[in-house]
């Protein structure tokens, strides 16, 4: 690990200040950043400690729920307002990570992790994502993990965080504090495609922190659920994951919000496969037609085609958990 400064602001506009310094990099529970400063992934020459600011809260009212960005993931869990009113962010939640990393990591952190490709976390090959321009090993090596979804010719990593999907079927929203603004972004809108740019993976600005998300108290937003498959049943990310939000007016399907995740370089919304599912049926004939529609965009590799199936499933799954059907 390269040596850096450490400060711990008082405001956040002494946050945002040493925040756009070069190399200054904001530090909470460190449970993603402080492995990739010891493997040489990343390098800061300064940590700014934000644990003293005041964005832990989580803040319901009639409009929706605001989850402070330095609420621990544990935290937000174990809320029962958001396990009533949110449960697929809950299940997102406890799908992530083990409870030891989850007293830890907030939520903020969370939606900026990086990305699990194997090339990315080891510094004896190129990435582009990790060293701009030395090109990306995954597009022709090891891509069982990677993205079919959203990737370019420059990176094909996939968006490690659980919650982000939840969070993108359920219309939530990225309330950003910058040196000079305070701003609110659709979380679908909050991290970019690779494109030729992959180390740049959001639209944060330099100094700008993430500090609260919030979700909006719909019907779907009750009748939601997430569902993740992967190698393992503790402490693995996705090869595949699915978040479903219904609004049912009886048996048929009023509208609905479908993000996947383990699949695409961001958190991926499928308004392809809402569309086929508005005015439809809540039954399984009408889950296995709209899944059919996520696998038309996907690009998959030599070792990851099939994601696309798994994909399918996944959303049939958690469609058939939001829907009640047994």
């Amino acid at each position: 690990m390269q040596p850096f400064r450490y400060s711990r602001p008082g405001d956040s506009r002494e946050a945002c200040a040493a925040g756009a310094q070069p190399g200054a990099a904001f530090i909470a529970g460190g449970t993603d950043l402080l492995p990739l400063l010891k493997e040489g992934a990343r390098v800061a020459t300064g940590l700014i400690d934000i644990n003293g600011l005041p964005f832990a809260d989580i803040r319901h009212e009639a409009a929706g729920a605001w989850i402070g960005a330095l609420s621990r993931m544990s935290d937000a869990a174990a809320d029962n307002r958001l396990r009533q009113d949110y449960p697929a962010i809950v299940e997102a939640l406890l799908a992530s990570a083990s409870p030891q990393v989850r007293n830890l990591a907030t939520i903020g952190g969370n939606l900026l992790q990086r990305t699990r490709c194997l090339y990315f976390r080891d510094t004896a090959v190129p990435c582009n994502k990790r060293r701009p321009g030395s090109g990306c090993p995954a597009w022709d090596g090891q891509n069982r993990g990677n993205a079919i979804l959203g990737g370019s010719r420059s990176c094909i990593a996939t968006h490690a965080s659980d919650l982000a999907v939840a969070l993108a079927a359920l219309d939530a929203r990225v309330v950003l504090q910058g040196r000079h603004r305070r701003r609110q972004i659709p979380l679908t809108e909050f991290h970019r495609l690779p494109g030729d740019t992959p180390d740049i993976e959001t639209v944060l600005e330099p100094g700008e922190l993430i500090i609260a998300v919030f979700v909006p108290a719909t019907a779907c937003s009750r009748h939601s659920t997430y569902l993740k498959l992967r190698d393992r049943a503790s402490f693995e990310w996705a090869l595949t994951s699915a978040a479903a939000a219904v609004e049912l007016d009886g048996n048929r399907i009023r509208r609905a919000g479908i993000a996947v995740g383990g699949v695409a370089t961001k958190p991926w919304r499928l308004p392809q496969v809402e569309a086929a599912l508005a005015g439809a049926r809540s039954e399984p004939a009408t889950f296995r037609a709209a899944a059919e529609l996520a696998g038309q965009e996907a690009e998959p590799r030599q070792r990851n085609a099939f994601k696309i199936e798994l994909m399918k499933r996944a959303i049939i799954g958690a469609l058939t958990k939001a829907g009640n059907l047994p």
